[in-house]
């Protein structure tokens, strides 16, 4: 049997299969084990409306089976004589069951087939994505608590302006991370809808079980319509990684503060020396490439957005366009995950230098808090802003620690409320 699912005979262009197969084998050596998955539910669903028998739905169940532990074990691999992961299956089952694997592909087709693995492997993207962002997020709690009150200069147009602490630097960073993980949850419920069963888009004229698949699967509910379902491929990619670009972009918020301060000119922080490497030329250099690549990682995200908005042009029905989809959302993923694991071990390794952080706290750092002492006392704000502004060459230093202490408002320096934030990265 030919390996290719749609062939018909004939002799086919190797240069037209070289081009429209490109990596899709290697791509779907990753969505393998969840093609397997979705297969066997598959199996089990047209065992339920008759169309294998018992001993029928027992060797597939033993082959797939088998052909799973295999994927898990890394001894089933991808060849590009394969061209996609879906020919893989039913080739290999076909070479062992002859007749009972050439029935596997009723009622479905490679569309709905690479939708349904997709939305198993999104969906394991998703729940990983959440929890090693939660650990990000706990690792900077964790700081917030141990620096709630340290004292370094808060900026606004790179330009000192107000006494803060790295507690509520800290905690700023880890809200940003926890409104991602929100995120998350909604676009969770867009994945965790099965579409197998909806075949090349327009049903089949069989009466599927589709509750039934959906439910062993795990997903909450049906992809309804399958030329909505269809459509949906490269949608729902795209807010998935928007998820992920809006982590991304608080982590390279994270990291700008992190080379900024960690620069000679501030010296607020120093990284662990492991955590960075050296010049081929300048001995007295340790450089944190760590965190400018962290900055450079949302790009990556954000480039996949775009490499997949430029592909949804489409009317309705199945386009060859949605197979240039997998590429950059794998890509955007893994470049997601493996910069915020990086989080809590940078955090960790983090040195403060408080004196330098306390020396930077010039005179008119205190500006605001004399005309807000100014209102306190019944002063009109304007008329205590405009006294302020005329007596800065005058203004003395005030005392950092009092200046945060009295910083209440809630989510102030002085008013953390860490435990709420907590009570978030617990769902």
């Amino acid at each position: 049997m030919s390996k290719r699912l749609w062939d018909k005979g004939g002799v086919s262009d190797a240069d037209m299969m070289r081009y429209t197969a490109r990596d899709d084998w290697q791509l779907d050596q990753r969505l393998l084990g969840y093609d397997l998955q979705a297969t066997l539910a598959h199996v089990r669903g047209l065992h339920r409306i008759g169309l294998f028998d018992d001993a029928e739905l027992a060797t597939l169940e033993t082959a797939l089976g088998e052909l799973s532990a295999q994927v898990e074990d890394g001894q089933l691999r991808l060849s590009a004589e394969d061209e996609d992961g879906h020919s893989a299956i039913e080739g290999l089952l076909v070479a062992k069951l002859g007749t009972v694997g050439q029935k596997i592909h009723t009622g479905r087709s490679r569309n709905d087939q690479v939708l349904v693995a997709l939305r198993l492997y999104e969906r394991d993207a998703l729940d990983e994505m959440a929890e090693t962002a939660r650990q990000a997020a706990l690792a900077l709690l964790d700081l917030a608590d141990r620096e709630a009150l340290t004292p370094i200069p808060g900026y606004t147009h790179l330009q000192r302006a107000v006494p803060s602490s790295v507690g509520f630097w800290a905690a700023g960073i880890a809200e940003g991370i926890a409104d991602g993980i929100d995120m998350i949850g909604a676009v969770r419920q867009l994945v965790d809808r099965c579409p197998l069963g909806g075949a090349a888009g327009y049903g089949v004229n069989l009466p599927l079980d589709r509750e039934g698949v959906a439910r062993e699967l795990g997903f909450a509910a049906l992809a309804l319509n399958p030329l909505a379902s269809q459509a949906s491929r490269g949608i729902v990619e795209v807010q998935l990684l928007t998820t992920a670009w809006q982590l991304m972009a608080t982590i390279r918020r994270f990291a700008w503060d992190v080379s900024l301060f960690a620069t000679s000119e501030f010296g607020f922080f120093s990284l662990d020396e492991a955590l960075t490497t050296g010049s081929s030329i300048m001995p007295n250099k340790r450089n944190p490439d760590i965190v400018e690549l962290m900055r450079a990682a949302c790009g990556v995200v954000q480039g996949a957005i775009a490499e997949l908005m430029g592909m949804l042009s489409l009317p309705s029905g199945y386009h060859r366009d949605g197979q240039l989809t997998k590429a950059p959302l794998m890509r955007a993923i893994d470049e997601t995950l493996a910069t915020i694991r990086l989080v809590p071990r940078l955090v960790e390794g983090l040195t403060l230098n408080r004196d330098r952080m306390r020396e930077a706290l010039s005179p008119e750092c205190f500006a605001t808090d004399r005309a807000v002492d100014l209102a306190r006392q019944g002063v009109p704000f304007r008329e205590a802003y405009r006294k302020v502004a005329d007596e800065l060459a005058e203004l003395e230093a005030g005392d950092p620690d009092q200046s945060l202490k009295a910083r209440v408002s809630p989510g102030a320096p002085g008013a953390l409320q860490l435990d709420e934030l907590r009570k978030r990265l617990k769902g």
